[in-house]
């Protein structure tokens, strides 16, 4: 008989790791070697050894002998049995119940069957961004059938309980790993899981309980949104006696015309002419709203910003309304007349 591994080894942990972190290690080997998930020869000896190592350090008695006279002192004072059946309380079921669900220590549990999810994709302009928006589309996806609602079974009939499963979905086995028994199970191969069988189907949904049709579907972008995709629950491709899936919308922000976005700021850029620049001037920007009119103080520099506060959008992940910052453009003519060249070499012999 081949000599033990050392636990901590066996797990992959110190003798200084947490509860939580040794939990969450045996967690982690317990679902790449369960024999329900990895089918290779070796996976069964795995999971003993690793359920093994773990009800002995996960215990704080066991892990104290443990780390004190190694496997002798665990081997001489516990049984197998022993071992495990104070475990039991101690993570194990609480474990195989966050990996396989309810119904069975080790076994997968089976979850309410769920309709698969339908992709929208639309696309946003900024002024949508501010304000919001509805949106009310026809979409072409499966429904419950409305002659059988849903049964899948034809009017006037009903499904027959499964007597493999007797209407349990599942069928059970107990195996034996050595140390414990675990009860396993897999979906029902003579009603595919359903727990019935439907001897005379619909006419209209083949006994599928669900069809090709359309609904009408409405749902709120809400101010603030960026790219990216958005979930409208339950409304996806429906399924009888199950959840539906989701409508996963899809938004594309549009690039703006005369705007930039950066989260809740916008910007813009507006020309003036150097005169406008160095003396002074108002001038009229747009804005999402409307207009806006602003003072450009003498002696502005190419690239001065003005900010308009309040001016921006709102963003989902933030509270209040960003700014809108105006960027000012100096533009230097590039040809000038006679007249004006007499101006500005003038005015540059004054300057100096």
């Amino acid at each position: 008989m081949a000599a033990k591994r050392d636990y901590y080894e066996v797990l992959g942990v110190t003798k200084t790791s947490s509860p939580d972190e040794i939990k969450q290690q045996y967690r982690k080997l317990a679902l790449k070697f369960h024999p329900d998930r990895n089918q290779s020869a070796e996976a069964g000896e795995h999971f003993k050894e690793i359920s093994e190592a773990y009800a002995v350090i996960s215990d704080p008695e066991k892990k104290q002998i443990y780390d004190q006279h190694g496997h002798a002192g665990v081997d001489g004072r516990y049984s197998t049995d022993d071992i495990f059946q104070g475990a039991q309380g101690g993570g194990f079921d609480s474990i195989f119940e966050s990996i396989f669900g309810r119904g069975g220590g080790g076994g997968f549990g089976f979850n309410q069957q769920r309709g698969s999810d339908i992709l929208y994709q639309t696309s946003v302009t900024l002024e949508d961004v501010l304000h919001g928006k509805k949106v009310e589309i026809n979409l072409q996806k499966q429904i419950q059938c409305d002659i059988c609602n849903g049964s899948g079974a034809k009017p006037g009939t009903n499904k027959k309980t499964c007597g493999t499963c007797n209407g349990q979905g599942q069928v059970r086995q107990t195996r034996n790993m050595g140390f414990a028994s675990f009860v396993t199970a897999a979906p029902c191969s003579a009603c595919r899981g359903q727990g019935s069988i439907i001897e005379t189907p619909c006419n209209e949904c083949k006994g599928q309980g669900k069809k090709k049709g359309s609904k009408t579907v409405s749902f709120d972008i809400p101010p603030g949104i960026d790219s990216g995709d958005y979930t409208v629950p339950g409304e996806g491709n429906e399924i009888p006696d199950g959840e539906n899936g989701d409508l996963i919308v899809r938004v594309n922000v549009q690039p703006h015309s005369k705007f930039n976005r950066d989260g809740k700021d916008i910007f813009y850029d507006h020309d003036v002419s150097m005169i406008d620049a160095a003396l002074g001037c108002e001038i009229i920007v747009p804005t999402l709203e409307g207009t806006e009119k602003i003072k450009v103080d003498s002696g502005s520099q190419p690239n001065t910003i003005i900010k308009l506060k309040g001016k921006g959008v709102t963003h989902i992940n933030y509270r209040g309304k960003g700014d809108q910052f105006v960027r000012i453009v100096v533009n230097v003519p590039k040809k000038l007349n006679k007249h004006q060249k007499n101006l500005l070499d003038e005015f540059r012999k004054t300057s100096d």
